[in-house]
């Protein structure tokens, strides 16, 4: 690990607030020889149920490497609920936001033997937001504010949409995630126009760029002329490139024995708002991003982000 990338990682304090907003979910995660195929009928093999939702994770991120953030998670009351709840205790994550009616959803992930991993996702509470909730958060100005596509491309997109636009001197962080495709133009405007920091990985950047009608190398250059908002393009073991006005560059990656990507780009999400929380550039900050990204690609599930002790001794002599 460079020298001075280690000794910022070892001092990380927050300097800006964050708030993560978006979703807890259960993931029953099975190994899967192949995906289903219509008519057939595969055995599985369950690695575990665990916590997920890409908001929950990255504030399991946040919270590992000590930066406070406010999470508006909505808990609701059942099954899948009840076992959020429990988990997020033993993580010691809390939530601003508790829905009086429903449960929470579910998510059965599929690993294939290269570590590749398929959703099939059932929605519940994450996905109606309410007013109420919203207007119960305290984001001040200066915050970095967390929201994921999931919840973009969801019914209460107008609503997040419209809070998003009346906060006060934020900086979005917007992970579309492979519902980018599913997200409407006025919201994908709207969104826009608050000049949020937009984190997609290849398959994504390259939907992104259909969107804008340009190949996808050339995204970066067409992203900065259309939208003049920064973009992270996350590569896996190729690492990431970065576009932020005349400033882009390519960040190495850690290297790392992939066992599973579930998690993989909310917990890159995670590092890199950890480095944008205490004031360091988008490239350490991408850099930092890498670095928790690879650590939890190398271990089951997409809850197992690491703390920056973990990080030093994993990385000391990278």
């Amino acid at each position: 690990m460079n020298a001075t990338f280690a000794l910022r990682l070892a001092s990380l304090t927050a300097r800006r607030p964050v708030t993560v907003l978006g979703a807890a979910v259960v993931d029953v995660i099975a190994d899967a020889y192949a995906l289903p195929w219509r008519g057939c009928d595969i055995e599985l093999k369950q690695q575990g149920v665990n916590i997920g939702g890409c908001a929950l994770n990255i504030a399991i991120a946040l919270k590992r490497l000590n930066i406070p953030a406010q999470n508006a998670l909505p808990v609701g009351h059942g099954v899948w609920a009840d076992m959020i709840r429990q988990a997020m205790t033993r993580q010691g994550v809390h939530t601003a936001v508790e829905a009086e009616t429903g449960d929470n959803g579910w998510c059965l992930a599929l690993v294939e033997p290269d570590g590749e991993r398929t959703f099939m996702s059932f929605s519940g509470v994450e996905n109606q937001w309410q007013q109420a909730w919203l207007d119960a958060l305290k984001v001040p100005p200066q915050s970095l504010v967390y929201l994921s596509g999931y919840q973009l491309a969801s019914p209460s997109a107008a609503l997040l949409t419209r809070w998003l636009e009346g906060l006060e001197s934020v900086t979005p962080f917007i992970d579309f995630g492979p519902r980018i495709e599913d997200i409407s133009d006025d919201i994908m405007t709207r969104i826009m126009a608050c000049k949020p920091i937009v984190s997609l990985n290849r398959h994504e950047a390259e939907l992104a760029a259909g969107r804008l009608g340009v190949e996808t190398a050339s995204l970066g250059s067409a992203w900065q002329a259309h939208y003049g908002s920064p973009l992270i393009v996350r590569y896996d073991k190729d690492g990431a490139a970065f576009y932020d006005g005349e400033h882009q560059g390519h960040v190495p990656a850690f290297s790392a024995t992939v066992v599973d990507t579930i998690g993989a780009g909310d917990s890159h999400a995670g590092g890199t708002l950890a480095g944008l929380a205490a004031g360091w550039t988008l490239e350490e900050a991408v850099r930092l991003g890498n670095a928790v990204g690879a650590w939890v690609v190398s271990h089951r599930g997409g809850d197992c982000a690491p703390t920056r002790e973990a990080l030093l001794l994993a990385y000391e002599n990278v």
